[in-house]
């Protein structure tokens, strides 16, 4: 049986991957899209990155009282996580301070001092991240991890994310080329053949074999 950890992964290649020409948040251009939330709001994805997300934090050993993140990507994973915990509270960073009733930013959990993980779905920049890490230590929180569900390794992403949360460490679940490799893999039940490329689908190292899939010599079936 596969651990709940093995089987999110499936789930993100499976409903969250896309190849193909998309323009990024950030304005760049990308052979694929994550939208981690076609798995995060799935019924039994939701399942899966609650336990992920709270296992790797007892791993850790932070102890935090709350898990929180900027809106929109955040809050399924938050949602999420307090369930599946069971005691762990949870907060949603808006984008701006709303303009009515008591005019707060941070929506839910609001007890200062608190040690909380911030989370995320996908890193690219990092400025959402880095948006939830400063609210919430403007707030009064105490940060002590920070998490993504998935980071692109790109747009210099981690290194942002890692100065905001000092002395706070950053993981990933998931990078996008274990997300991308297992997408492949998935692809290659279901099409015996793919279009020939030169380059190997799996890692981009120089194709050796090209049917049914375009491969290197580690990655040839």
């Amino acid at each position: 049986m596969p651990s709940a950890r093995q089987e999110l992964l499936r789930l993100l290649a499976h409903k969250s991957f896309k190849l193909g020409d998309f323009k990024l948040s950030s304005g760049a251009a990308s052979d694929y899209y994550i939208d981690c939330r076609s798995s995060t709001l799935d019924a039994r994805g939701a399942q899966l990155t609650g336990q992920v997300f709270l296992d790797e934090i007892r791993q850790r050993g932070w102890k935090p009282q709350a898990i929180g993140g900027l809106t929109m990507g955040a809050d399924p994973i938050v949602v999420a996580v307090s369930v599946i915990s069971g005691e762990l509270n949870g907060f949603l960073v808006r984008k701006a301070e709303k303009q009515h009733g008591t005019g707060q930013r941070i929506e839910g959990f609001r007890q200062r001092a608190a040690k909380v993980v911030i989370v995320d779905d996908v890193c690219t920049t990092g400025a959402s991240t880095v948006q939830a890490i400063e609210a919430a230590r403007e707030f009064g929180f105490e940060v002590v991890g920070v998490m993504c569900l998935v980071e692109r390794q790109e747009a210099g992403g981690r290194s942002n994310v890692e100065q905001a949360a000092s002395p706070a460490p950053f993981i990933a679940i998931f990078n996008a080329n274990e997300v991308r490799k297992e997408h492949l893999l998935q692809t290659e039940e279901t099409n015996e053949f793919a279009a020939v490329s030169t380059t190997c689908e799996v890692c981009g190292k120089a194709a050796t074999s090209y049917h049914p899939r375009s491969r290197c010599q580690e990655h040839k079936i």
